[in-house]
């Protein structure tokens, strides 16, 4: 069987002196191959040796044992007369490692994979294994080390934001759209701080965004020839939302369609007593809200004489605080049908319900059961009535928008009720649903006469939004590029900052996320 050749274990541009294989490390000592070196000053080659010395570098380990390198350095002396230094160390090839370093350039570069991907507590874990004794500390200083510089070219950049702290500070990612990659990470969200980037990339011809006036602001300034291409996602989504908005402000005419005009507190659990009072109080600081907005008195001044906050103002102006009983998700929810079954079939004990729910898998406590069999019993008194609960905005809104063939026989009488008694909210629901179809299909043609009719409607706020941004929405329809990658990479953002605890600095979050990308 051959011999291992020494020469196989070490990077290029050195010669192996000697080895020395111990039980737990392997010590080669080596000599760089070349004899001659050039002033960093003048640059100079020089052959004149004043001194040598010994370097020690870490190298990938071989075979379960540490290896490391005994380098036979060399001082040279300048021969150019004019030059202010008189002598030098001799640098090592860039393949064997860098001026001063304790590492190869291969083990520095397998530290470096380790931190981008597991970052530095997990990844000192992992090297600790790998017989590679790095602290978290020393893989975090390799990765902003050797993390690149300023991106390259891009021509087609998806811009969002991305949440530092959610609802109270934020930043700017920008994607190449070509490359399906991450080019930078700003700081803030400011039109500013985009501004200047754009500016430093005149390159850019297409800019895909969401709706914010900002980043559309900012390519306005920076990039006026740049076509600006609205996000489908988030334009469905916009639409939806206004229609939910809709409904929400025909509440009062909703109720009355579904003959549940009044409530009657005795049929309510204890959880839907405390919403009702709640929103009996709501309704009058709402009326208040709105009368004097009616008299012309703008937000500021309406939040300065309530107290209330400006979101709370814009939310009682929207009707969004109108629902009496608001929508809560119940682990009871899947189980209705059955559950109903049961009482139809004779069972009206609440703890044989439920034990017989739990028998099927159902995990839910009692309290619920009893509740839901408490309010059925009340309302199959003879003086008991209705409870006078409409279903949640949410599900109205759902339930219109489905097509019917998805319906259940309960939810086609809510929505026919609902279209013979406002028949604003039918043709919000149509305007809605052509301008999905308008998305999904990518024709554009119809847009302005949609525009038109949007403006007029229920949904006319989002009308004129549409209108406002008219050749962004125009681009989305024609164009192929959307945001998909930018919201993809936020969330491996997100990723990244959960495994460091959230305290990932931005150049940190940058040789992280774009260092990856820019060596591929």
């Amino acid at each position: 069987m051959p011999l291992l050749d020494p020469r196989s274990l070490l990077p290029a541009g050195l010669v192996v002196d000697a080895v020395e294989a111990g039980t737990d490390r392997i010590i080669i000592s080596a000599h760089p191959a070349v004899t001659v070196s050039a002033c960093p000053t003048c640059g100079g080659l020089s052959r004149r040796v004043h001194s040598r010395y010994q370097r020690q570098l870490l190298d990938l380990p071989s075979h379960g044992r540490a290896v490391e390198l005994h380098l036979q350095a060399r001082r040279f002396r300048c021969v150019t007369a004019k030059c202010p230094r008189r002598t030098f160390a001799e640098p090592l090839p860039a393949e064997v490692g860098r001026r001063s370093g304790q590492r190869t350039a291969r083990l520095d570069g397998l530290v470096q994979h380790l931190g981008l991907a597991l970052g530095g507590r997990p990844g000192a874990g992992l090297a600790g294994r790998l017989m590679l004794p790095v602290s978290r500390d020393t893989l975090l200083r390799v990765v902003r080390r050797l993390a690149p510089g300023k991106a390259g070219p891009v021509q087609v950049v998806g811009i969002d934001e991305w949440a530092w702290r959610r609802r109270q500070r934020y930043g700017t990612i920008l994607c190449d759209l070509e490359r399906r990659c991450i080019v930078d990470l700003l700081p803030d969200r400011d039109q500013a701080t985009v501004t200047a980037w754009l500016r430093a990339h005149p390159e850019v011809e297409v800019v895909a965004r969401d709706r914010a006036g900002g980043f559309a602001g900012a390519v306005r300034q920076a990039a006026p020839t740049a076509i600006q291409v609205a996000d489908r996602w988030h334009l469905m989504e916009n639409a939806s939302a206004a229609f939910l908005d809709a409904v929400r402000a025909d509440l009062t005419a909703i109720r009355r369609a579904l003959s549940s005009g009044t409530v009657n507190p005795d049929l309510l659990s204890a959880a839907e007593r405390a919403q009702y009072e709640s929103y009996l109080r709501r309704r009058e600081a709402n009326d208040t809200i709105r009368a004097m907005a009616a008299a012309g008195t703008p937000i500021k001044e309406i939040v300065r004489r309530t107290g209330r906050s400006r979101k709370l103002v814009r939310a009682a102006l929207r009707h969004a605080e109108d629902e009496v009983f608001r929508s809560r998700a119940s682990n009871l929810d899947p189980w209705l049908p059955r559950l109903q079954a049961m009482w139809d079939g004779g069972c009206r004990n609440a703890a044989e319900l439920r034990r017989r729910l739990g028998d099927e898998g159902f995990g839910g406590c009692l309290r619920i059961v009893t509740e839901w069999a408490t309010r059925r019993r009340r309302s199959e008194a003879p003086d008991g009535g209705a409870v006078g609960r409409v279903p949640p905005t949410r599900i109205m809104a759902r339930a219109m928008l489905a097509t019917r063939d998805g319906l259940t026989r309960a939810e086609a009488l809510m929505v026919a009720a609902i279209e013979g008694a406002v028949p604003a909210l039918t043709t919000a629901r149509d305007l809605v649903e052509r301008f999905h179809r308008m998305l999904r299909s990518g024709t554009s043609a119809r847009l302005p006469d949609w525009i038109k009719e949007a403006k007029a409607s229920s949904i006319a706020s989002f009308g004129r939004g549409i209108a406002d941004d008219h050749a962004a929405v125009r681009a989305a329809l024609t164009e192929t590029w959307s945001n998909g990658v930018t919201e993809g990479s936020i969330t491996k953002l997100k990723l990244v900052r959960r495994q460091m605890y959230g305290r990932g600095k931005l150049d940190l979050l940058r040789a992280r996320l774009v260092a990856p990308q820019a060596a591929m």
